[in-house]
Order: C-alpha cells, then sequence, then structure tokens
C-alpha cells in the first residue's frame, strides 16, 4: 500500500462496502469524499462526514498510518487546522493532538480488496515504458479512446482559452495572437514569446500587422535586439521601433527570447519574423475560422516565411548561406494541432452540435508525430495513423501512464481487474 493509491482509493471511492466505523465504533457518513488537493495541504478539501448525528465539514488527511500524522511535521502547520477526519490505512497509535480535538480516526484496510493493492503494486513497480506493458494488450483500447482523449485534451485547452478571453474582454483576435506567438516560441521561447505578444495592447498589433516592417520591429525591439545596430536593417528597425514606442507611449518591457539548444531554423529572431509576416494576412482569424478543411489552414501557412533579411541571416549581423525561411510542414501542423485547433473548438463549441466531429476530421487529416512515445506505443502493436491517434497516446501517456495513474486508466483500470 502506499499513500498515493490511498488516495486513489478514496478519490474514487473504491471500496468493498461503505458501512465506515471509526476506530471508537461511531458510524461515519461520508457525504462529501472532497476535492483531491495535488498541492500542499490536507489531501481533500470542502469535505463534509456525519457522526454521532453531527454534521462537520472541513478538510480530510490521509495517512498509511496513524503515526505518519507524525513523522509529517503536520501537528505545528497551520494548514492542519480544519481536519474533520483522520484517514488511515492502518491505525497504529492514538494522536493525543487529534483525539484532543475530537478528530474521528477511519482506519481503512477492511474496507479494501486486497487484490487490488497486489496488482497495483505489481504494475507500478516496473519500469517499463507504461506501467502495464507485460499484460498490455492493445485489444483493451476502448473502441472511442482517442476521440475522448482528444475531447479531454480540448476541454482543458478551452478552459485556458476561456480564462484568457475573460482577461481580454473576448476578444478572440487578440487571444489567437497570443496563442500563435507560444506555438511558435516551442519549447525553449514560447512563455517568452506570449509575454512579449501580450506586452503590447492587441489593437496596436492590429494597426500596424499590414507593415510586417513595423510589427517586425516591435516584435525585435521588445526582445531587446535593437539597443545596438549591427548593420543597416538594423538601424531600419530601430528607427521604426523607436517611433512606434513614442507614438504608442509603450512601457520599458524587454524581454529576453534565449538561443541555447536550437536548431537556426527554430531561432527566435527567424520565428518572430515569420509571425509578422503570418500577420500581413488580411481576415486571419475569420480565415482560420471558417477554414472546413485541412487544405484551407495550410494555404493559410505555406506563404508565410521571414522577411528579406533573414534569407542570408539567422542572426543579426552574421551572414549566412542564402536560404529563405519558410514554415515547414512539421511546423505547421505542430501550429494547427496546438493552436488553431483548440480555438476553434473554443470560438464554435457553444454555436454548433457538430464542432466536435469536424474538429475530429482535422486531427485525422493530419499525418501522426514521430516521438519517442509514439515509437514506444507503435513497439506494443498500436497502430497509429494520423495525428487523431498519436496525439491522443501522447496525451494519454503523459496524463495516466507516466504518472502511473493506472485507477483513472480506461486501459489500466480493465487489466487490474482481469489480469
Amino acid at each position: 500500500m502506499t499513500e498515493k493509491l490511498l488516495q486513489y482509493l478514496w478519490n474514487y471511492k473504491v471500496f468493498k462496502y461503505f458501512d465506515f466505523k471509526d476506530i471508537e465504533g461511531n458510524s461515519v457518513e461520508i457525504i462529501q469524499f472532497g476535492k483531491w488537493n495535488k498541492d500542499a495541504g490536507p489531501d481533500f478539501l470542502d469535505s463534509k462526514i456525519k457522526i454521532n448525528n453531527v454534521v462537520l465539514a472541513g478538510n480530510i488527511e490521509l495517512h498509511i498510518r496513524s503515526s505518519d500524522w507524525i513523522f509529517h511535521n503536520h501537528s505545528q502547520d497551520p494548514n492542519y487546522q480544519n481536519i474533520i477526519l483522520h484517514v488511515v490505512f492502518q491505525h497504529d497509535t492514538e494522536i493525543n493532538e487529534l483525539s484532543d480535538q475530537k478528530v474521528p480516526t477511519l482506519e481503512l484496510k477492511h474496507y479494501i480488496d486486497e487484490s487490488i493493492i497486489w496488482k497495483y503494486e505489481r504494475l507500478i513497480n516496473g519500469n517499463q515504458f507504461i506501467p502495464c506493458e507485460n499484460i498490455f494488450n492493445k485489444d483493451k483500447i476502448p473502441i472511442n479512446f482517442h476521440e475522448g482523449n482528444i475531447l479531454k485534451k480540448l476541454e482543458e485547452k478551452s478552459v485556458e482559452l476561456e480564462q484568457s478571453l475573460v482577461i481580454y474582454k473576448n476578444n478572440f483576435e487578440a487571444v489567437l495572437f497570443h496563442s500563435l506567438a507560444y506555438s511558435f516560441g516551442l519549447k525553449v521561447n514560447a512563455h517568452i514569446f506570449r509575454q512579449i505578444a501580450e506586452s503590447v495592447d492587441y489593437s496596436i498589433i492590429n494597426k500596424i500587422r499590414q507593415n510586417t516592417l513595423q510589427l517586425e520591429a516591435l516584435l525585435f525591439g521588445i526582445s531587446g535586439w535593437l539597443v545596438t545596430p549591427r548593420d543597416g536593417q538594423m538601424k531600419i528597425w530601430k528607427r521604426e521601433f523607436d517611433f512606434l514606442k513614442a507614438k504608442f507611449k509603450l512601457p520599458d518591457l524587454i524581454f529576453h527570447p534565449k538561443f541555447l539548444r536550437l536548431r537556426p531554423p527554430n531561432f527566435p529572431t527567424i520565428r518572430l519574423s515569420q509571425l509578422a509576416d503570418l500577420y500581413r494576412q488580411q481576415n486571419l482569424f475569420s480565415k482560420i475560422m471558417e477554414a472546413e478543411r485541412i487544405e484551407e489552414l495550410y494555404d493559410i501557412f505555406k506563404s508565410v516565411k521571414a522577411s528579406e533579411y533573414w534569407d542570408c541571416h539567422f542572426n543579426f549581423g552574421t551572414i549566412s548561406k542564402v536560404q529563405p525561411k519558410t514554415l515547414s510542414k512539421d511546423f505547421m501542423d505542430l501550429l494547427i494541432l496546438n493552436t488553431i485547433l483548440p480555438l476553434k473548438y473554443t470560438y464554435h463549441k457553444y454555436h454548433s452540435e457538430e464542432i466536435a466531429d469536424k474538429i475530429m476530421e482535422f486531427y485525422q487529416k493530419i499525418p501522426a508525430e514521430k516521438n519517442s512515445i509514439t515509437l514506444n506505443w507503435k513497439n506494443l502493436g498500436v497502430s497509429i495513423t494520423n495525428a487523431q491517434e498519436s496525439q491522443s497516446l501522447i496525451y494519454h501517456y503523459k496524463n495516466s501512464c507516466d504518472e502511473k495513474n493506472c485507477l483513472t486508466c480506461s486501459i489500466g483500470f480493465k487489466l487490474l481487474k482481469e489480469s
């Protein structure tokens, strides 16, 4: 038994029966098991129990043994002042502090099926790609497994986007710009690019977007690259940035994108220039939202390229081999999967009952990603033919398998009961 497993069983109410009695023999009715707290503090918040005809509301703490209360130093921690129930797998000692406060202790070892314990421990003690690798059966994958995972991912992303929409007063175009900036930044510069995009009111971006020179200058200037120009083009960008800064009274905010461990085509200089070129297109948001076919989305991105200066540069002032810096097909797929489809889903989901089906069609038309996670799934015999399947399996691995959340996994839970 582990504390993690005990928390799972409590959260998902996996017990042989629910006629709970505390260690004193008092009946304990669990009205609300509580919200599982993954951060510091009690394990379950906003719980409610009834004992001796008295309803108590507060938090619940779980431990393998009662003595863990002492070993975890909860006694002096103010976060544990509102505990209404101490739940343990095994009661091994009296906790005077809890007894004095009349906090009941519930021992669970007789309420839990022992077979679940040893099956689960057999899974989590391995070092395989997925915990159930030794007993994995691709035929146990539910019919709607991939669609379900994609919908979960879309809903999670939609919540984030809706929070941004509240901040930016339901301005979908602003949120699109911020989201695209995040994706153009890739893993290394995603958060920095978003900060750059959000540091300027989108109304300003909208006013200058048709002038790629000015939008580039704005993005480069906020990145701190134009302080000391190294060539004539940098002087032009600096002049434009100084003009924009004075005209729109921009704050003296500077963010510093990173170049470390990036291949030259992914340098922030190239990606910001490409982002500026993308926004030269008229009605960009409408084109994206109205696109019915994947080819329409590809058409939006296939003409995007960094400005002429970057044909022979990767960084400022350093000449490189002449090569137009266009968007690769893989990068376009990344933008569509990580930014465009979640925003299309969010934009249409309250107005179209068929939006989920339409979004799934986009996923099915995009090639599957190729990475270590998808390769390992293939080694287990799982067929991966498109992005719906690859995105689903990547999402599932990160949220279930890698975290060894077997009891919340639709595949793992089946295998647990049947293995």
